[in-house]
This record gives structure tokens, sequence and C-alpha cells, in this order.
């Protein structure tokens, strides 16, 4: 999910026209090394934070079917989890920098989601909004400041993105639909194997399919026995 977060925000700041004047888009951890060899004008998009949403942690399962219509499979809820970035603008003059960083920041602030067309893989399978909050981060994130205090390098102008993306939960096959019926014998136990009665198989007489109906078409059915009152004995 992480990965298709970051193909969608790519693509969303590359419509700010920035690849097409030959500024870079990485996600690289903005270090003083990384710094140092840097030769373009980049836009960094560092993803520092990962915290899951409990408040929006779900129970019970969905059901997936195929191009048919039939049962495949049954997938648990998504789990919802908040990634909080660190963008920040590099050239050879603070000004392009800032212009930068401008151009990112008016393209982010323009929605409050990505872009459903940009959504690839489990995302746009899930068809789920996957929220962008541009500007702020979580009260519960680590400063900019830290993070640059981790990282090694100088306090810069940065903007903080946070996306709320779901994550896919586990999806287990299901066995494919019983065709065959039912054998049942009813008869003393044997006391040797090959003295075991015959069985008769429950389903429809030279059919291989039971019909649309399944089981549960019309059919003969006797009257069920009246039930008996608490303390009333059997005759």
């Amino acid at each position: 999910m992480i990965h298709e977060v970051d193909e969608a925000l790519r693509g969303l700041i590359g419509e700010a026209g920035l690849e097409a004047s030959g500024v870079e888009v990485v996600f690289d951890a903005p270090t003083r090394d990384w710094a140092a060899r840097r030769s373009a004008p980049t836009v960094c998009v560092f993803l520092y934070d990962i915290r899951e949403d409990s408040t929006r942690r779900a129970s019970g399962a969905g059901e997936v079917y195929d191009a048919d219509g039939h049962l495949v499979a049954r997938r648990g809820p998504a789990r919802w989890f908040e990634l909080t970035y660190l963008v920040t603008a590099w050239a050879s003059r603070p000004q392009d920098e800032h212009r930068l960083l401008s151009q990112v920041l008016g393209t982010l602030i323009a929605v409050d989601a990505l872009p459903g067309r940009l959504l690839t893989g489990t995302l746009a399978e899930l068809g789920l909004t996957v929220g962008l909050d541009a500007g702020g981060t979580g009260l519960d994130a680590p400063a900019a400041s830290d993070v640059w205090s981790a990282l090694g390098g100088e306090l810069k102008p940065s903007l903080g993105v946070r996306v709320r993306a779901p994550l896919a939960g586990i999806t287990a096959a299901v066995a494919p639909p019983v065709t065959d019926g039912l054998v049942v014998r009813s008869a003393a136990a044997p006391t040797r194997p090959e003295e075991a009665p015959g069985g008769r198989r429950l389903r429809y007489a030279a059919v291989a399919d039971p019909g649309p109906e399944g089981f549960s078409g019309e059919r003969e059915r006797r009257a069920a026995p009246a039930r008996r009152r608490r303390g009333e004995r059997q005759p």
C-alpha cells in the first residue's frame, strides 16, 4: 500500500508541471550526504512516520466475486494508516526552492483526497477514499525539527503532508461449491468392513446438477411431529 501511495503522490505533484521543467521528484531521505550529491532541482517527498488509525478499525469480512458472479474468497476489513511525509525543495538558490515549494503546495491543497485516476493496485481495487492533508500533520507526529535532527541535516523550509490510506485485509480463498450429494446409511455396525451395506446418495436422479434451485427445491415433506409439553411423558 505504501508504494502505491508514493506513486499517487508522484503523479499528483507531477501535475504541477515540475517534471516538464526538469525538476526531479524523489522519495529519498534528505540527509547531509544526499544533499551533497544532488545536482539537479529536486522535490523530495520523505516518508518519516507511519501510524494506524485505530478509531477506524472494523470487524467482519467482505466477499470477493469473480467475473461470473461466483464467490471466490472472503477478505478481512481494511485497516487504516496515516502516512506522514516531509516535502522539501532543493535548488541552487533559496528563491528557486521557495518557488518549487509554492508550486507543490498549490497543487496539494487543491484536493482533499488522492484522485482516483492516480490510484493503482490494492488502493484502486478497494475503491475507498484516500484522504490527503497538506500543510499540517497529526498532533502525535514527530516535529519537523526532530526529523531534521535525526537526519543530521540543517533545518530547511518543509511542507507536512499526511495521507490516510487503507491496507487491504487478509484474503482467504473459499472452497468450490459441493456438487456431490450425501451418502446415508442406516444399519447396525458391521463386524467387518466388507459387510457394510450399500448407501443411497441424496441427489436428483439422472442429473449431474441439482438445478438453479439446488436442494432447496420443492419436494414432499412429512408433517412435523407434535411438540411435547414440559413434564409430559411420551406414550
